[in-house]
């Protein structure tokens, strides 16, 4: 079964049958909604989840990158960067998806609109965005593009992006050049290396959406000449059919037959799909009065050029290249009709000028009286106001003009970075009927052992160019600030997930697909929790949406003790984690006969994994029912893995020597400390809860068992600390693995300067390894781990990853909850010298607030104007026209804050929104 199929056949009431509204996960609306404000906005979500009007059928679902993914890879080695490169998606048809430059899509990816530019110098259109493939990068693959996803409502009411075109021809032979010329050691060599952008010769190009209705779309396309001449620039919008008739799966779901787009008038084409309906695109005449010439093709490979085969068809997927840059008239259907059609608008723009572009695409039978008459710039600006004003109620009072521009930006680039995603792993690996069959080696390699899984949805995925695929660690760390955007959809993200048609039969959760076996950490129950309480106030909670998660969590907690605790003593071996290339070796394969790992990291995840279902099992739990029993079992399995962590063996992984947590490598017999400083230490202190008293008295079977637990195992009731009740609050007990000296300990070493504090966060690798690297001779080999603070210079997991020192922002929120928690249980009673030899002494909540500060203070302008994120972005800090424009890069420079990695990891650096936000909110 698919997620399509649970709930087909629902209409859609604001006009044309929409089946794929089946295309979510059906929540039932059992609790009432967080008292929000009513604006506009939130009418429209209100609406659509009631599924009165579907105002989420279109947005921006279309992906930046479709070429070079594993789901269009059907080689027999799994080279997905050189089976299907960036040369053929111009004459090439994708399989699974579709993408577009600034482009929207409705749900299902049938029918899609983007642009095409062409500056009279470019060897192909400006369809996609350009960045290098794996192999080609220094430090992995990297978009090299100027782009800015500047504004969304939750609803996709109204859009904003903006993309940078370069007037000279765009650099792509020099960008993969320079870069294949270039080591690990040396940083990437970007687009504004180039020259392109020099004495600002480029145009802006500003895309807006705003819907009058759900399936009435105006479309806004402003067109700025930044330089200090007259330039030519070719405008294409581009509507489009994804092409789903030519794999010989008709009647298959999701497979429709041959649509149909044509030309109805001198200014409008009409589309037909068999499920979506009829829809009409207008192109109306250019603010500088240009009529646009319309252009027709089929979205079909063009076989001849790229395989020497003969075309199915005369109109292939790159006419609109060959007609307009090599004015090959023959290239495009002189009948005006097609799956593909542009409007082609020539343009030349003065010095300082602009123009402007006006579109409508909107359902047949919904058509307007006038499509671009007076009230199609009254809809923008009341759509812009809505905006407005559903941001201006989210936010504090006081918040300053900076911040309230980062988090606005942040939240229109995690709103953009939802994608379409098709992958039906079974039809993958057996081939499509009417296309040649896979090699046979694809039924034993990736993927091979995930045959149910069955993904066609709206997803919130990393970035949409990099990583355009969902991951299921990056997608919890999204649904905390989008649980204030769009609290339904964040909860419907992780049901989805927790699916039978997406988790494998095992329990385990699919973690991306380059390998949705790999382990990532456990934090999907952590973000049901947290979405639970920050989606609506106590007393409203969504007590179902809390019960179904926990149900399906039992059998992923079930998988994670089975498969990653093999000896059954509490201590965990996960190998990847998500924390990449941390350690001295690939901790996914040790490469060392009969070695074992035993991870700092991994064991404190399986105990916050465990302490979060405690938390969630007391708030479903009433007197008798089974989740008190369910809340003992998670209790006293928490108790083990902290008593195992701290104590087995004598001292578990926890070093009294250096006071810190550390991995522990088992190889010839002995038992080497990994004295990395790291991450891997700190994670233990994220598995702290607080238990009130009065929860213990409510829960009469539950306090019994933890009673006679405490009393009976004195050995493990070490771990528990009980705060007497005091100042009229009532008693409580603190979960933690480390004891009140050890959390100390371990809270120098992060409060440190000198080491993994740093002026923007907690660096995931001491800095005290710049001097002192961790040096492991094993075997006759040598094995190092140095702090690198910047760019990785190791090739482990591609190199585009590095956790030896830059700042990531999951773990800094995590930590950040986790030190309020302590703070909740000791108070005052706790205070640490932060700085560490600063002399000052904070409490817990303090110290959580001065990191979200330095968290904060990457997007900030200093002193002098320029933000620590954007370093090596001249053109950002110094352009006027580009100052207020934000990157939310994967991770960020230890020392100096410099954005790295993906430059639109918008997705969980989202979280800078969150710590922005007013306290009282979190």
């Amino acid at each position: 079964m698919s997620v399509m199929d649970e709930c087909r056949g629902d209409p859609c009431r604001s006009g044309t049958h929409d089946p794929e509204h089946a295309g979510t996960v059906r929540m039932p609306s059992s609790q009432p909604q967080r008292r929000r404000r009513r604006n506009a906005e939130v009418i429209r979500l209100e609406q659509a989840e009631a599924r009165r009007m579907n105002w989420k059928r279109w947005g921006p679902y279309l992906a930046e990158r479709q070429w070079g993914t594993v789901r269009e890879d059907y080689s027999p080695d799994g080279a997905c960067w050189s089976y299907f490169p960036h040369e053929h998606a111009p004459s090439r048809v994708y399989r699974w998806g579709e993408d577009g430059l600034l482009g929207i899509c409705d749900r299902e990816c049938r029918l899609c609109f983007a642009l095409a530019l062409w500056n009279d110098r470019d060897p192909i259109l400006k369809e996609r965005l350009f960045g290098l493939a794996n192999p080609q990068g220094n430090h992995g693959e990297d978009v090299k593009e100027l782009y800015f996803y500047l504004d969304s409502s939750p609803t996709h009411a109204y859009l904003k992006g903006l993309y940078k075109y370069p007037q000279a021809a765009f650099p792509y032979e020099q960008l993969i050049a320079q870069n294949a010329q270039r080591s690990r050691q040396e940083p990437e060599y970007e687009i504004v290396d180039t020259g392109v952008f020099d004495e600002h010769r480029y145009f802006d190009v500003v895309a807006e959406y705003a819907k009058a209705r759900p399936n009435d779309i105006l479309i806004r396309i402003t067109l700025i000449n930044r330089g200090p001449e007259a330039a030519p620039l070719h405008v294409l919008p581009t509507l489009w059919f994804r092409n789903t008739w030519s794999w010989g799966r008709e009647g298959d779901e999701g497979h429709w037959p041959r649509p149909r787009i044509w030309r109805t008038d001198s200014d409008q084409v009409r589309t037909q799909h068999a499920s979506l309906g009829e829809f009409n695109l207008v192109a109306g005449m250019s603010s500088d009065a240009v009529e646009p010439v319309w252009l027709f093709t089929e979205n079909e490979t063009n076989t001849q050029l790229l395989f020497g085969a003969p075309n199915r068809t005369p109109y292939v997927k790159d006419a609109f290249h060959r007609r307009v840059i090599h004015g090959q008239e023959d290239a495009v259907n002189p009948a005006h009709e097609g799956t593909k059609a542009a409007a082609w608008y020539r343009l030349h723009i003065p010095a300082g000028g602009q123009v402007t572009l006006k579109l409508r695409l909107f359902a047949s039978n919904e058509a307007p009286r006038y499509a671009l008459g007076r009230e199609f710039d009254r809809i923008f600006q009341n759509r812009l106001r809505e905006t407005d004003e559903f941001y201006d109620a989210m936010c504090p009072s006081g918040l300053g003009t900076q911040e309230r521009l980062i988090a606005r930006q942040a939240h229109a680039g995690l709103l953009w970075s939802k994608q379409f995603y098709h992958y039906v792993v079974e039809q993958w690996l057996e081939g499509d009927p009417a296309q040649p069959p896979p090699p046979a080696q694809r039924k034993r390699g990736r993927n091979a052992d995930w045959r149910h899984l069955f993904n066609r949805d709206v997803l919130s995925v990393p970035d949409k160019w990099e990583y355009p695929w969902y991951a299921a660690w990056d997608l919890a760390f999204h649904t905390i600030p989008l649980a204030r955007l769009d609290p339904e959809f964040a909860k419907r993200q992780l049901v989805l997930l927790l699916r039978e048609w997406y988790m494998h039969p095992n329990g385990q959760i699919p973690a991306y697909e380059f390998n949705f076996s790999d382990v990532n950490p456990p934090v999907h129950a952590w973000a049901c929790w947290r979405v639970y309480k920050i989606s609506a106030p106590r007393g409203k909670r969504d007590r179902i949406f809390l019960e179904r998660t926990f149900q399906k969590l039992l059998l992923n907690f079930t998988w994670w003790v089975n498969r990653k605790d093999r000896e059954g003593k509490h201590i965990f071996s996960g190998g990847f984690l998500g924390l990449d290339n941390i350690g001295v070796f690939d901790r996914s394969n040790l490469l060392i006969h009969g070695a074992r790992l035993e991870q700092a990291d991994a064991t404190a995840w399986m105990a916050f994994f465990c302490g979060t279902m405690l938390a969630m099992a007391l708030e479903l739990a009433e007197p008798g029912n089974a989740y008190e029993d369910l809340a003992s079992k998670f209790f006293e399995h928490y108790i083990h893995i902290a008593d195992a962590i701290n104590h087995l063996g004598g001292t578990g992984l926890w070093d009294e020597q250096d006071g810190f947590y550390y991995d522990q490598l088992h190889v010839n017999g002995e038992a080497i400390r990994l004295r990395i400083r790291s991450l891997v230490g700190l994670i233990p202190l994220i598995a702290v809860e607080v238990i009130e008293q009065d929860t213990l008295n409510r829960l009469p079977g539950f306090k019994k068992r933890t009673d006679w637990f405490i009393r009976h195992r004195p050995d493990l009731a070490r771990l528990i600390t009980y705060m007497e009740p005091r100042n009229g609050e009532h008693g409580r007990y603190l979960l933690a693995i480390p004891a009140f000296q050890q959390l100390q300990r371990v809270l120098r070493y992060m409060l440190d300067e000198n080491e993994l504090l740093s002026p923007f966060g907690i660096r995931s690798l001491s800095r005290f390894h710049r001097e002192h690297p961790f040096i492991l001779r094993l075997n006759g080999d040598e094995h190092c781990v140095g702090y690198e603070p910047g760019e990785s210079q190791t090739g482990l997991f591609g190199g585009n990853s590095n956790w030896r020192g830059p700042v990531w922002f999951p773990i800094n929120y995590l930590l950040i909850e986790a030190l309020e928690r302590y703070h909740h249980f000791y108070g005052n009673d706790l205070r640490i010298e932060c700085p560490t030899g600063s002399g000052r002494l904070l409490n817990l909540s303090q110290i959580a607030d001065l990191l979200r500060q330095r968290l904060v203070a990457l997007f900030l302008p200093d002193e002098r104007g320029q933000r620590p994120a954007l370093a090596h972005h001249p053109i950002l800090q110094n352009d006027p026209a580009c100052r207020d424009l934000i990157l939310f890069h994967e991770y960020f420079h230890g020392e100096n804050g410099q954005g790295l990695g993906a430059s639109h990891q918008t997705g969980w650096t989202a979280l800078v929104a969150r710590c922005i936000q007013d306290p009282s909110e979190r």
